[in-house]
Order: C-alpha cells, then structure tokens, then sequence
C-alpha cells in the first residue's frame, strides 16, 4: 500500500452562532436524533492535541471539512468578521496539519448548509445557490489554494439529497419528492462543476473531485430479468452521479426513464457543456465505501424506496428497498452484516475500485471507509474492538488486491479517527481509532485509544506488511 490515509469529520471552528440555526433546522424533524446540540465531541477546542494524536499514530493525511456554517453572523455587519474569524480558525488547523508532516484534504460542502440560504430561496432547491457555493469556495482557494492540495468539492451527493428529499431523515425533511430530488442534484452538479473550473481558472494545480457514497451491485444471479434489474439499479443509484462527474453527462436510459415519468431535472442553457469542461478537470473518483448490495427485479406492487431504514443496531430490523417495476435489494446470503444490517464485504472494494478504473481511467480516493459498532469502555480505559481490527484488516487486503490488478488508488482514509455524532444514531454506533466519553445525555469528552488505535498505526508504520501476518 503506497498510501494510508487517516480521516476526522469534526474538525469545526467556533460556532457562537449556530445554536439557534441549527436547533431551528433539526426542528423540521425533531426525530432525527436526541439532542444534537449538547452531542458534538468539540473538536475544535481540541484539535492541536487531536492533530497531535494524528502524529502519533503516524498518519499520513488528515481530511477535514470546511463548512460554511460554523458561525452564522446576527446581521450583515458581523459578516467580515465572522468571515476573519472562520479563515483564521481554519488556517491555524491546516498550520498545524502541516507542521506535523500531515497533508490536509478538505471536504468544500459536508451537509452543513447556512439556514439562511434555505430561508432566503430555498437553499439546494434554487439555481441560485450554485454562485453562492462557488463565491464560498473561491473563498477556500483563495485562503489555502497554496497550502491545501487536496479538495473534495461534495460529500455523498447522493446520500444527502436522498435523505432530505425523498426520506425526510435529514433537512429539509422533504418525504418522496423525486422531481425536487433531481433537481437539487443538477443544482449540485452545476455548484461542483463551476467550483472545479474555477480551482483552474484561478491557477491551481492540486487534485479535485467529489466523493460519492458507492454502493457496487450484484445480480441475484443469471436470470435476464435480475440481469437488468442491476443495470437498471446501477443507471439511477450509482452512475447516474459518478457519470456526471467522469463524463460530464447524464445516464441516458435512466434520463429516458425520469423523463417518462416526468420527474427528469431541468437544465439551462449551456449546462451541459459546464458539466463537460469540468469532468475534464477532476483528477480523481472519490468513493465513500461501506457495504455492496443484491438487485433483484421488483415487480408493479413490489417493495417501496421507502422501507425502515435499521438506526437502533438491532439486527434484522432493516427492511427490503427497491422501486417497483425496476429493481429491489434482497440480502446477500453469502455475506454477514453489522449491527445496522449493512453487509460487510471487503470485495466490494475491490469490486468498485476495478469497476472505476475500467469505465472512468480515473484515480481513487477512498474517502471513508469503517465499521459502525456498539464499543464497550473498559473500567481500565481499554476499548477491545477486535471486530473493527478484522473489518479493516479485509478491506486493506482488498483494496491491496485492487492496486496489483492496476487501480490507482491515491488515497484511503478510514471513518473515522475519533467517534462522532451521527445524524442519524447519535452516539450509539461509534466508528472511531478514539472512544470519545459522550452519548446525547453528556460526558466528560474524555478521549480513550482503542485496540484498533495501536494495530492501525503497526499497519502505517510497516507499510501494511502486518495485514498478511
């Protein structure tokens, strides 16, 4: 492995503004998950001794997100100094990574969208954001274009716009609204590709992309009709994105299909040569990889999209998705899951980088990667999280597999360093090399090194030759 990449989501600045914007955002659907506000593990009060842990652990790269709600001023006047405030805070982090000899990659947009922008115009659902989001980045280039080589303009396009337009379990909270679903995402497109042309307009030379939440699929076997229920599956949940970002275009049997059903995306003039010029800037596909899936066709009155979705870990609770008439995703038997049914299959990486590098000769950024699970903290401090170990011990080997067989992978970066809050789980599921002391009642913010801690920095500093023993 020539490459191993280490990954923080909570790497925030200041938020002396954001209580009420985001208490208002989540109050659209309060369900989602139990006091937000007193969950976040502060990493920003703590990032020199976080970075200091990155260090430790001998990681090569630390990828935070910079985005553009941490500090939402009371009035336009405040606005330059919350903007000072931000770029100061961020560049003092990105000072940092550097002085530790770690390479920082930045997510541009990781979900976190300024409740004004939703107030003024509706947010992703105006073509108007797309010049806001480039100003916003443009801002970034200009501040750290020369220190920061790495940029990922979109975190999971696909998931974000999933969850907020078609299963309200994220904001706006919007329940089966497909016609706005794929519209915000050409207005996603559009914001990803005027902010790529721009990074090269303005002059540099670094590598950018997206990262895209890859789902790899198989046929439930040789039978046509499961044949093309993975083809279609594939066209309208994976490529639908990644094509956009490669090619420049859209799938067209899935845009005939949207378009029969009238729910297909407008675009303006000249879009789609903006989406071309741009998906020959991007150096890199990045992947966000956590489980593969099984197509199976689905008849008229089959499964909806919209079965319950497993976020309390009580295995067996997740039910059948698919769209009628199109395709439904049954288990795999072959393969075992996590506590949120989500199969475990470290081929699947291996599968989606081949299946990258044959239909878009692009490099790979594996931008998250990890095992969701219920860790226990030890009264002497310890975290025994052998389950975590052997999860990401198969998936190194297979990615390893897929760089003998010619991928080009550039990065890999686990989910996560620390544990984190979830949207959608809280504390519950942790992901982290560090248990941080914090459920959605309190804590002490304490942070506690894993067993994964310890095997994962043996893996960095043999270079992976401890994955084989």
């Amino acid at each position: 492995m020539d490459i191993l990449l280490e990954r923080i989501i909570e790497c925030i600045g200041p938020r002396h503004g954001a209580k009420k914007e985001l208490a208002e955002h989540l109050g659209i659907h309060p369900n989602v998950i139990t006091n937000w506000l007193n969950g976040r593990n502060k990493s920003y009060r703590r990032y020199v001794n976080e970075i200091a842990a990155f260090y430790g652990v001998s990681v090569d790269y630390l990828l935070g997100n910079s985005d553009s709600k941490e500090k939402q001023p009371d009035s336009q006047n405040e606005n330059q100094a919350v903007k000072d405030e931000l770029i100061a805070f961020y560049g003092d982090v990105i000072d940092e990574c550097l002085k530790n000899h770690i390479e920082p990659m930045v997510t541009i947009f990781h979900w976190d969208l300024p409740q004004a922008l939703v107030d003024s115009y509706g947010g992703w659902e105006s073509a108007e954001i797309i010049d806001d989001y480039v100003t916003y980045a443009k801002t970034l280039f200009q501040n750290w274009g020369d220190k920061v080589k790495y940029w990922i303009t979109l975190n999971e396009q696909n998931i974000f716009t999933s969850l907020g337009w078609l299963t309200a379990q994220h904001p706006p909270g919007k329940f089966d609204d497909q016609k706005m679903f794929y519209q915000v995402n050409h207005h996603a497109f559009m914001a990803h590709a005027k902010a790529v042309l721009a990074y090269r307009e303005m002059g540099y030379k670094g590598e950018i992309g997206a990262s895209f939440a890859y789902t790899p699929s198989y046929a439930l076997d040789c039978k046509p009709i499961n044949a093309m229920a993975k083809s279609n599956y594939d066209d309208l949940k994976n490529y639908w994105w990644m094509d956009v970002y490669a090619y420049g275009r859209y799938p067209k049997a899935a845009m005939t299909y949207l378009k029969k059903k009238k729910i297909a995306p407008q675009m303006q003039s000249g879009d789609e040569e903006i989406l071309k010029e741009a998906a020959k800037e991007i150096t890199f596909m990045g992947v966000n990889y956590y489980q593969s899936c099984v197509c199976e066709y689905n008849p008229l009155d089959g499964v909806t999209p919209y079965g319950t979705m497993n976020t309390t870990g009580k295995k067996g609770t997740a039910q059948e998705i698919g769209i009628p008439g199109i395709y439904k995703n049954p288990a795999n038997p072959y393969l075992m899951t996590t506590d949120g049914d989500w199969s475990i299959d470290p081929k699947g990486l291996q599968f989606c980088c081949r299946e990258i590098t044959s239909r878009y000769a692009l490099p790979i950024i594996i931008s998250e990667n990890g095992l969701g699970a219920f860790d226990k903290l030890e009264e002497d401090g310890a975290v025994h999280d052998v389950y975590r170990v052997e999860y990401l011990k198969e998936h190194l080997k297979a990615l390893g597999e897929a760089i003998e067989e010619g991928c080009e992978v550039l990065a890999y970066c686990t989910w996560s360093f620390t544990d984190l809050l979830s949207w959608l789980n809280g504390y519950q599921k942790r992901y982290g090399f560090v248990y941080v002391d914090r459920n959605e009642e309190g804590g002490t913010l304490n942070r506690y090194k894993k067993d994964s801690y310890y095997w994962y920095k043996d893996v960095i500093v043999t270079n992976g030759e401890n994955l084989y023993k």
